[in-house]
């Protein structure tokens, strides 16, 4: 039964869990420093893993011009339990709301990324970075801490005709900034310290680059109750896809909003 894995149900349940974290294997070798430019090569077992467990998708999400290899219930480890899975918890396999709501704000408004370098933090599948080269962003990079996410952005990169992207597996809030015109993260603030971490380094990019920030968010309780509420302004709300309202537990909507510090 779906049901039984840990990682997956409820949904309310897992977004409380520590995603960032890391990780003990490597989809290179050496890669001692967790970043992957464009067109690297990555581990065939890994990639021969993803492609057998995951299914290639582009119906039930807010952007169906966008093909995804992703967890569904007609994939083996949907109905396993948790600990058969061999690898770190498989977030990257999910299309999650925050994130189709930014990838369907940038594919309807391609203005906001067309030559500007963007950032995708915590990039998951890699939609809303595909959504980004999709509207004509000049130097983007997918970053997620998961390696085996990195392998997924590369796969559906392949899977949408686009070039592989630079990806970068490291907690970025713990490096030294750089300069990106436009920062998006969806779906990240499901953790109160999170949170924290999140405004704070939004904050400064904003203040030092003049960076935009956007978030794609479907109102979660982390997200609706933090202070970072008074600091943002909606662009846009989406109506979900039945599919994706139940796999989130009911949730309706998602929204966009730009991060004013």
């Amino acid at each position: 039964m779906a049901l039984s894995w840990g990682w997956k149900a409820p949904r309310s349940q897992w977004y409380l869990w520590k995603a960032w974290r890391s990780v003990g294997f490597s989809l290179l070798p050496g890669d001692c420093c967790r970043w992957r430019g464009a067109g690297n090569s990555v581990d065939p077992q890994v990639k021969m893993f993803v492609e057998e467990n995951t299914e290639i998708t582009s119906t039930g999400s807010l952007t169906p011009e966008i093909k995804l290899r992703l967890l569904t219930p007609r994939c083996k480890f949907w109905w396993e339990k948790a600990d058969l899975w061999p690898y770190s918890d498989p977030y990257w396999a999910i299309y999650w709301p925050g994130g189709q709501a930014l990838s369907r704000y940038l594919l309807d408004n391609p203005e906001v990324a067309r030559g500007k370098s963007v950032l995708d933090l915590g990039s998951g599948c890699g939609a809303t970075a595909m959504a980004a080269k999709m509207s004509g962003a000049s130097r983007i990079v997918a970053n997620d801490i998961d390696p085996l996410a990195g392998m997924a952005v590369a796969l559906n990169c392949e899977l949408n005709g686009l070039n592989p992207l630079p990806i970068l597996t490291e907690d970025i809030l713990n490096m030294k900034q750089e300069k990106w015109d436009l920062v998006v993260l969806g779906d990240m603030f499901y953790d109160d310290d999170l949170a924290d971490r999140l405004q704070q380094w939004l904050k400064s990019c904003s203040e030092s680059y003049g960076t935009r920030v956007l978030i794609g968010d479907p109102g979660r309780p982390q997200f609706t109750g933090h202070l970072i509420q008074r600091q943002l302004c909606k662009l846009a709300e989406f109506s979900l896809p039945e599919p994706t309202r139940q796999e989130n537990n009911g949730l309706t909507t998602s929204a966009v909003w730009e991060f004013w510090p």
